[in-house]
């Protein structure tokens, strides 16, 4: 009878929205969902590239996952956009097989310093570095490459930018986080943001560290060129993203207050075995990813015109 539930189970899991098909390889985005793993760019003085970074579940752990078609779909709009007469293309890169060094100790309560290593976020940008390196080789010239990212790929593009300023013209952020849900298991909204951290450093001192770690080494940065969208109904990051704001060169955008962008309504729409669905909105870490938020492609095209 368990076996019969659990396989149930595993049936309702993989069928159901929110397990919608999965790009599971790096490669150029189109329409809503088309991906090109072709690697080369025709007439790249003509081209605006925008690298896409993946959030992750695993924390600093090795995964086979990359992103689901609904996460990627506004960002995918994007392609084929004009700015000054340049064509956009998004180029979807999946990093999440990487692993930091030191994972199996990091979440541990009482992991003891240093990390042994370098880290899952590090490998991440190393590999942006790389990739943008090839485009460069390719023709694209640097002051045509942007970085974007939700979730921990947009904490990645901050790292990135914050440490490799020459490298690219900016980044697009969307919902930074890395480190869980922050805002809601440490009840920010209640205790206080100072409080929360505090607590949070008690309970993983590893990933408290970390990330107070990188956030004093991004907020370095003399003049960081990211666009920063944020929401404060965000369980992970919302209630603990105003330290953006005191960087030079970057722009936040609190995207709204509620689940409506524009007096519109939010719904994420995907596609399971070849069909389309939507459901709307209830967590604000999603909000980026709604429908309704292409209502800020103007937005980024324009920070992009600004930045080339």
């Amino acid at each position: 009878m368990k076996k019969y539930l659990f396989s149930l189970l595993i049936i309702f899991l993989f069928s159901s929205p929110l397990h919608a098909d999965k790009l599971l390889k790096s490669g150029f985005l189109s329409g809503e969902w088309k991906l090109n793993t072709d690697f080369e760019v025709k007439d790249p003085k003509n081209k605006i590239l925008i690298i896409y970074n993946h959030g992750q579940d695993d924390h600093d752990k090795p995964s086979k996952d990359c992103v689901w078609k609904n996460n990627i779909r506004n960002f995918a709009s994007l392609s084929g956009k004009k700015v000054k007469d340049k064509e956009v293309l998004v180029y979807l890169f999946c990093t999440d097989h990487l692993a930091g060094d030191d994972w199996k100790r990091l979440w541990k309560k009482k992991f003891d310093f240093p990390y042994k290593g370098i880290t899952k976020l590090d490998k991440r940008v190393n590999a942006n570095l790389d990739l943008v390196k090839k485009f460069a080789e390719l023709g694209v010239p640097k002051n045509q490459i942007f970085l974007s990212g939700q979730s921990c790929g947009g904490w990645v593009t901050m790292m990135l930018i914050s440490k490799y300023p020459d490298k690219v013209a900016g980044g697009i952020s969307t919902h930074h986080a890395c480190y869980g849900k922050l805002s809601k298991k440490y009840k920010v909204n209640k205790v206080g943001i100072e409080k929360a951290l505090e607590n949070f450093k008690k309970k993983k001192p590893g990933p408290a560290v970390l990330r107070e770690n990188q956030i004093k080494y991004i907020s370095k940065a003399k003049n960081l060129p990211v666009l920063v969208f944020t929401h404060p109904k965000d369980p992970y990051d919302g209630l603990l993203s105003d330290w953006v704001e005191e960087i030079p060169g970057v722009k936040r955008i609190v995207i709204s207050e509620d689940f409506k962008i524009n007096n519109k309504k939010c719904n994420r729409i995907g596609i399971n075995n070849g069909e389309r669905w939507e459901e709307k909105v209830k967590n604000g870490h999603y909000m980026a990813l709604g429908d309704c938020f292409q209502y800020f492609n103007p937005t980024i095209l324009d920070f992009i015109e600004s930045k080339i």
